[in-house]
């Protein structure tokens, strides 16, 4: 029986060491529920690398809680957790020492998770809020190119794995949908770079960005696409109180090709669950509607509605794949 393997990658708001194995599981297990295809499995890939930039954080907000003015400024709890978090985590992720200790623990928890993948087989990539970045980056940013930096081996090691990603495009598991959820990703295409400034371009004449992931991304979709004759699904979710989530529907078919060839990309908003999100609702416009930024954050980890899409687009996504490689 042919499986489909489910990488779940959390972002801000996963500290706890409790969470580790944890964080995915309610969704997963609604996923599961959801599915009614005899002729393939679900396993899930759940990677954990929270406590990694717990040391530098916890040092940064003792340092904000020792100033004397501290206690004066508004959305302390706030600035404390969800900005620190997903600024922290960025600026250090971004870093090489810590990026590479991320790349590292990835690679070696996604490797052992598609241990025992064969032909026919796919991966879901499942990603929230700055876990979208780090993969995105990991597979398909140039920085990591030069073999003699940290986290170098470790990349390599994680593209090798997924059909159409150098070293080894024409090897690995094949990528069946996209799930993000509260992702930031559109903020971070700001890093990409403009194609017409005279800068230093690589051999087939683009300019070379270290953080730039489209050039990649785009080969990969179209080395994926000439193989299963089909769009990837990717799904956006996002939560209308989370003040992370951002649409890309509008924004990613124009950075990859322009002409949405490769992907069949859907922003999806999530109904709020807990009823004090509806007592928020004439204030989502004011400050008053942070308070539940954090709780909107999360949110997705629980909800059926994301957990339904889900197990559709993992159904709906076989027939194209098994199709393709049918005909070849």
């Amino acid at each position: 029986m042919a499986t489909d393997y489910l990488l779940f990658v959390h972002g801000v708001h996963t500290r706890s060491k409790d969470m580790k194995a944890k964080y995915a599981d309610e969704l997963f297990a609604r996923i599961k529920s959801g599915n009614s295809s005899p002729s393939r499995s679900l396993e899930k890939i759940v990677v954990y690398w929270g406590d990694i930039n717990e040391e530098q954080e916890g040092q940064l907000r003792t340092a904000y809680q020792n100033s004397r003015l501290w206690k004066r400024f508004w959305f302390r709890k706030f600035r404390e957790t969800v900005v620190l978090q997903f600024v922290g985590d960025a600026a250090l992720y971004l870093s090489r020492y810590v990026g590479s200790q991320v790349a590292d623990r990835i690679k070696d928890q996604a490797l052992e998770g598609l241990s025992n993948a064969s032909e026919g087989d796919r991966l879901h990539l499942v990603t929230h809020s700055m876990g979208t970045v780090i993969l995105f980056d990991i597979l398909f940013s140039h920085r990591w190119d030069d073999p003699n930096i940290p986290g170098h081996k470790s990349v390599n090691a994680i593209r090798s794995v997924i059909f159409g990603i150098p070293p080894n495009p024409m090897q690995g598991i094949k990528l069946g949908s996209i799930t993000t959820m509260g992702s930031p990703i559109a903020i971070f295409s700001l890093m990409d770079v403009n194609q017409s400034m005279q800068e230093a371009r690589n051999a087939q004449g683009r300019v070379i960005s270290t953080h730039d992931i489209t050039p990649q991304l785009e080969q990969f979709l179209s080395s994926l696409h000439q193989v299963v004759n089909a769009k990837l699904p990717w799904q956006n979710f996002a939560h209308p109180g989370d003040p992370i989530a951002y649409p890309l529907a509008t924004l990613l078919p124009s950075l990859v090709d322009g002409e949405s060839r490769y992907l069949d990309i859907k922003d999806m908003l999530i109904h709020p669950a807990d009823p004090r999100d509806f007592l928020l609702e004439p204030f989502r416009q004011t400050l008053l509607a942070l308070v539940r930024g954090g709780a909107a954050h999360r949110s997705y980890w629980h909800s059926q509605q994301v957990a339904q899409k889900l197990a559709q687009t993992i159904q709906q996504a076989v027939e194209p794949l098994e199709a393709a490689a049918g005909s070849q």
